[in-house]
């Protein structure tokens, strides 16, 4: 019973360690605010500057995964190149060891419940009186994740795992085979980390079995390089679906961290030695060392943040050669499938931090306004072609693109709802409610220029002649239109519109009702006077209308990013 109630509280004490992290990365988050998402708008210009912004965004979402799905969503959309997206993915190895620092710091041989117990009521205190909720749920987070490693140190020290023979036996036996011994614990290091989806998890697990000296130092850094591979895999079950580019995005990352394993394997216990020597340690290959808790918890961190630092020093000059390994590896096949009909940042799923999900949703959404400029587009193209054949196919085109609108709505409004089911900021709830607003108005925009290729249709078939001036009065339209709607586009990538902005848009908007009143008499007059058959002008006062209204929805989609700034 005893032992039942022990193991219980070891997987307990690892679930407690997982989640907060996870609440500690959401507050962090929260407190970065604009500034995160700044980082991660403007990722790099070069090489270095991308191996810093990884790591910074890594070290400050506390989630290597995050950071690398996300590069990879940036390069499957063109943000981001090949090599730029691989400098990031550099720096997000190395923004990563900052969690085993944190371990380490937390988690030494001093009891930190008192501590930690004061924090948790700190941070109780701030979240329902909603002061600083942000700042009480890093506190949360940091306390949970403390306590976590205390209990799993506490518990393991009291089950007296070195002197249990079943398992003293077992890392006894599997420590004696050399190498073969450091290829195992590498694989197992390796499957944990992608089945729990944590290296951090992993990475507490190898402290508190070396400290407790039933696992060698040499075999716990063993499982710390098989950390290293396990978490790029995640990046490459998401690649999957995405662009080629991507995938090699994903696959740059594996290789990369492939590369720093043979490299230090070569010279792997002359590399232990030194980080040993480096906290007074002496190493004995395959033998517990019988040291301080505390120091080998901070040779497990000191190896870990090492080994990133140097595998990517050794490598960020070589950037252009593993661009074109990975491109060899992965080469683009000659029929390109059509990737409109996809989703390109949040085609992966859920990123694992909600506010970071709410950046890649933005961006999916601005995805979504291009898409429907590229329609009215195709509208102002098939109003003026002649030939059936011509006709025919870019009013497929049309049609094909507004199926893709209602997915589009359809898979955002999903995710964001999803999204909405994390702990997300009273901000970022608010922007969750603004986009489900703007896919939406889209989605009717979408609908408008279908509405519109329809009408056009119906005067192709019937043969329906227009005078010149209704021509010339349905292009002025379209110009309008097509004026209004590229600026709600450049609005929605910047995620921002300013008060000059908005009245232009404001003014085009009036200028299109009012032209829309004044053609509404015009026709009628034309009719009374038989300048045309009253089909005729029905069918002109159909598109007409139509692009009216397609204004009223762009205006909406302005006016929901005009108050979404001024309620910042």
């Amino acid at each position: 019973m005893q032992l039942a109630l022990q193991i219980i509280t070891l997987i307990g004490s690892v679930a407690m360690l997982m989640y907060g992290l996870k609440v500690m990365s959401e507050g962090l988050q929260k407190m970065a605010g604009s500034t995160l998402s700044n980082v991660l708008g403007t990722m790099t210009t070069n090489r270095f500057t991308g191996v810093l912004s990884g790591a910074f965004i890594t070290a400050a979402v506390q989630s290597s995964t995050a950071t690398t799905v996300m590069t990879v969503s940036f390069v499957s959309a063109s943000i981001l190149s090949l090599a730029q997206a691989i400098s990031v993915i550099m720096g997000a190895n190395i923004g990563t060891t900052f969690t085993a620092w944190i371990m380490v710091l937390g988690g030494g041989s001093f009891d930190l419940r008192l501590v930690v117990y004061t924090a948790i009521v700190l941070a109780v205190a701030l979240i329902y009186t909603k002061k600083n909720a942000n700042l009480g749920d890093f506190l949360m987070g940091l306390s949970l994740l403390l306590m976590g490693l205390t209990t799993l140190k506490i518990n393991a020290t009291e089950m007296h795992l070195d002197q249990m023979a079943p398992v003293k036996n077992f890392f006894e036996a599997t420590s004696s085979w050399g190498y073969g011994s450091y290829f195992l614990y590498l694989l197992v290091g390796g499957v944990l980390t992608f089945a729990v989806q944590s290296s951090a998890a992993i990475m507490a697990i190898t402290m508190t079995l070396c400290s407790t000296h039933v696992l060698p130092i040499d075999m716990g850094i063993s499982l710390v390089l098989g950390e290293n591979i396990g978490t790029t895999i995640t990046s490459n079950i998401v690649a999957l679906s995405a662009s080629v580019q991507a995938r090699r995005a994903a696959m740059a990352h594996l290789v990369f961290n492939l590369f720093g394993v043979i490299w230090v394997l070569c010279v792997f216990r002359w590399f232990v030695g030194g980080v040993c020597d480096l906290w007074g340690v002496d190493f004995e290959p395959g033998i517990a060392s019988d040291v301080s808790p505390d120091k080998l918890n901070a040779i497990l961190a000191t190896f870990h943040t090492s080994f990133n630092v140097l595998n990517t020093c050794v490598l960020i000059g070589f950037v252009p050669l593993l661009e074109r390994l990975v491109i060899a590896i992965l080469p683009s096949k000659p029929e390109q499938k059509d990737t409109d009909s996809q989703l390109k940042f949040i085609s992966g799923g859920l990123m694992s931090t909600s506010e970071l999900s709410i950046l890649q949703a933005w961006k999916e959404v601005h995805v979504f306004g291009v898409r429907t400029q590229r329609m009215i587009a195709m509208v102002h193209e098939l109003y003026n072609i002649k030939d059936n054949t011509e006709f025919t196919q870019t009013y497929s085109r049309i049609e094909k693109y507004e199926g893709i609108c209602d997915r589009m709505e359809y898979e955002i409004a999903q995710y964001l709802n999803q999204v909405a089911d994390g702990r997300l900021s009273d901000q970022s709830k608010h922007e969750v409610h603004k986009m489900l607003r703007i896919v939406s108005e889209l989605e009717s925009v979408g609908d408008a220029n279908y509405n519109m290729s329809r009408f056009i249709r119906h005067k192709h078939d019937d043969k329906i002649k227009y005078t010149d001036t209704q021509n010339k009065n349905v292009e002025m339209m379209l110009y309008l239109l097509t004026s209004a709607e590229g600026k709600m586009v450049q609005a929605l990538e910047k995620i921002n519109i300013s008060e000059e902005e908005f009245y232009e848009m404001t003014n085009i908007e009036n200028e299109i009702n009012n032209f829309r009143d004044e053609l509404k008499i015009q026709n009628m007059q034309a009719i009374t006077e038989h300048e045309y058959e009253y089909s005729v002008g029905v069918n002109y006062m159909d598109i007409i209308l139509e692009l009216e209204k397609m204004g009223d929805y762009i205006i909406n989609v302005e006016e929901a990013l005009y108050e979404h700034k001024h309620d910042k």
